[in-house]
């Protein structure tokens, strides 16, 4: 996959994403503030702006970086914070190139490390990590062709198994046990972006 085609890519998903946004900011309010869905719906459509302007011989890495950094001026929050910052960890250590699954995962992998190191967070403590890595790990182990539909079906049972227990980090950790039940709002977003992508 070429920059074009991946630009082409993310504009659609994008697109699709954008139309989740009531959907997380219901989520988000349960336990949050309920922002989120302004954060991804404004993020999305700063996206599309950004790749609209690229060169049709762009290359990959600069059309995720240059995704990365639309995405994270949009709107000033945490999760639009996180997702930037780590995204752009994920192409400045790896140098997409060809999109082949062993590349995007090696990417994933310097995402999550960096959402983790910034967010002082890990796996289990209710984040877009509890959909994230599993999706990785999923992906890495797929059989040819079916890495998408396996990050997507690991990601959403990451949710449904943190969903059950109360948020340790961000604003919903504030909520306690009143969070118990309610699926995290930045790992649905993750999962969203997945199935729009597919």
């Amino acid at each position: 996959m070429n920059g074009a085609q991946l630009g082409a890519l993310l504009d659609t998903a994008c697109e699709r994403l954008a139309s989740t946004g009531d959907e997380l900011r219901e989520l988000d309010a349960e336990v949050g503030d309920g922002d989120l869905g302004i954060t991804v719906t404004k993020g999305a459509a700063a996206v599309r702006t950004r790749l609209a302007t690229l060169d049709a011989d762009v290359l990959p890495n600069d059309v995720v970086l240059a995704a990365a950094d639309a995405f994270g001026t949009a709107n000033p929050s945490t999760f639009a914070s996180l997702v930037s910052s780590g995204v752009k960890a994920g192409a400045k250590a790896t140098e997409l190139t060809d999109m082949s699954t062993a590349e995007v995962v090696a990417f994933g992998r310097a995402v999550a490390e960096t959402i983790a190191r910034r967010g002082k967070s890990a796996v289990g403590d209710k984040t877009i990590l509890d959909a994230l890595v599993p999706s990785l790990d999923a992906a890495e182990f797929s059989a040819d062709g079916g890495a998408l539909e396996a990050a997507t079906a690991a990601a959403a049972a990451g949710i449904e198994e943190t969903a059950a227990v109360a948020a340790k980090k961000g604003r919903a950790a504030w909520a306690g046990d009143r969070g118990i039940g309610v699926p995290d709002a930045g790992a649905t977003a993750y999962l969203r972006f997945l199935e729009a992508l597919r």
